[in-house]
């Protein structure tokens, strides 16, 4: 047996001195390799230095990364099994990767009963810790080519077939796939608030529909709004959250329209009729109560100078003092169609007698200026000096006349005669010899038994 071995080493020393000490080494190495290298590094075995460096056993870790690109790269950014495992990034390759044992040895020991996945990018966490192995990693594929996003495995359990994209976990949660974690609705264009919050998701997102969705409040309320849209579309103007029967709206405050009186009273629909733009509601009186004018337009439109909100019948609180023709007297008491009958009350006349020429009793032998003689306060009472007020004194037997007695109807006062011989000619028993000038001999106590007024003898 020692001769055998004698033999070999003269054998080995005469090659490396006649090949050389490179070639030497390689001879050297390919004479002791343990074993056939496994079939995924069958390719390599040609060559030792592929893998090892001569004689130097520490360069292999990176003779390995240098082929394990990707192996290298998780080891590097500390990602991955080999970048996560503390043993993976403490202990060399050749530790848990062994070779030279045949073409068929498996060179990636692993118990899948004790393996650790939280050393993966992929911890494995509800549902799926009961999951098989095969289920995730497929035959022929490299435990690291398993896919990590939910939906590589999911898309068929997928029931919103895309519409929400492919981050499943924003919304699922790894113990149950129907289990569905709050969803932070503050995130998007909607934050929910009130009753919306208590809300199942598909009465917004009926048949799975999540974008594109209307925010505004008719978007979904269109068949709960009983105004038949005429005060709009911004249903938050008047409704809460909250509760949708609860209005919020103050007539006051919103609007340029207080409500008083009668109007408190009165229902939405009341002025805001029904396919009406709210907000373009008439605020004038006359264009609510056109039918109730009983003056038919003549008093023009603005009901409010006359009206108030209490009561359209009995709250007139028109000023008649404001006018030409201040309400004296009598004249207080009379009901506004005792004067504004036909006409509009701009265009009614306040002379006197446009009202009382039939209690003109005169028959406008006096004039038409009733109030020469008249007072308000009574048509029978009555203030006529004829004294001051006229020509013609009244003296003696003139005083006690009626006025028809010089006034005879047809006749304008200002008309009447004042000379004596116009009203006496029919007593006149000197039948006109001596003029007309009866006062030079009569008085105006009687016509009868005068003194003959003789001028005085020189």
């Amino acid at each position: 047996m020692r001769a055998i071995l004698t033999f070999l080493a003269l054998i080995v020393g005469f090659s490396w001195l006649a090949a050389g000490a490179s070639q030497a080494e390689t001879w050297f190495e390919a004479l002791v390799m343990p074993g056939k290298l496994a079939t995924a590094h069958a390719k390599l075995e040609s060559k030792c230095e592929n893998c090892h460096g001569s004689f130097a056993q520490d360069t292999q870790p990176k003779l390995c990364l240098n082929c394990h690109e990707t192996v290298a790269a998780d080891v590097a950014t500390g990602a991955g099994f080999h970048g996560r495992a503390p043993e993976a990034r403490a202990l060399s390759c050749s530790s848990c990767h062994d070779d030279h044992q045949g073409r068929d040895f498996n060179m990636v020991p692993l118990d899948a009963e004790t393996f650790d996945h939280s050393w993966t990018d992929f911890s494995l966490v509800g549902a799926h810790t009961a999951a098989s192995c095969e289920s995730c990693h497929l035959t022929g594929k490299k435990f690291a080519e398993a896919p990590s996003a939910c939906v590589d495995c999911h898309k068929l359990n997928d029931p919103h077939k895309g519409a929400l994209g492919t981050d499943c976990s924003s919304c699922h949660v790894g113990t149950r796939w129907d289990e569905v974690k709050a969803f932070d609705h503050s995130k998007t264009k909607f934050p929910l608030v009130g009753s919306h919050v208590t809300l199942n998701c598909d009465s917004c997102h009926a048949a799975e529909v999540w974008t594109g969705l209307p925010i505004d409040c008719i978007g979904c309320h269109m068949i709960d709004d009983v105004h038949e849209n005429r005060f709009g579309a911004d249903c938050a103007t008047c409704h809460e959250s909250g509760d949708w029967a609860k209005v919020r709206f103050e007539h006051d405050r919103d609007t340029d329209f207080a409500l008083t009186g009668k109007h408190l009273e009165t229902d939405c629909t009341g002025c805001h009729l029904p396919g009406g733009d709210a907000a373009k509601t008439t605020t004038d009186c006359i264009g609510c109560h056109q039918a109730d004018d009983v003056h038919k337009s003549t008093l023009g439109e603005d009901c409010a100078s006359c009206h108030g909100t209490e009561s359209w019948v009995q709250e007139v609180v028109f000023d008649h003092d404001l006018t030409q023709m201040p309400l004296l007297g009598l004249h207080a008491i009379v009901p506004c169609e005792g004067c504004h009958n036909s006409k509009a009350f701009s265009e009614v006349d306040i002379a006197c007698v446009s009202c009382h020429i039939g209690d003109d009793v005169h028959k406008a032998a006096l004039d038409t200026d009733c109030a020469t003689c008249h007072n308000p306060n009574g048509w029978v009472f009555w203030r006529f000096d004829h004294g001051t007020q006229t020509d013609f004194l009244l003296t003696g037997a003139h005083n006690g006349l009626v006025c028809e007695a010089c006034h005879t109807p047809g006749t304008v006062a200002t008309d009447v005669p004042v000379a004596c011989a116009e009203c006496h000619q029919k007593e006149d028993i000197h039948k006109g010899t001596f003029g007309a000038n009866c006062e030079a001999c009569h008085g105006t106590d009687t016509f009868k038994g005068a003194q003959l007024r003789l001028p005085a003898t020189p």
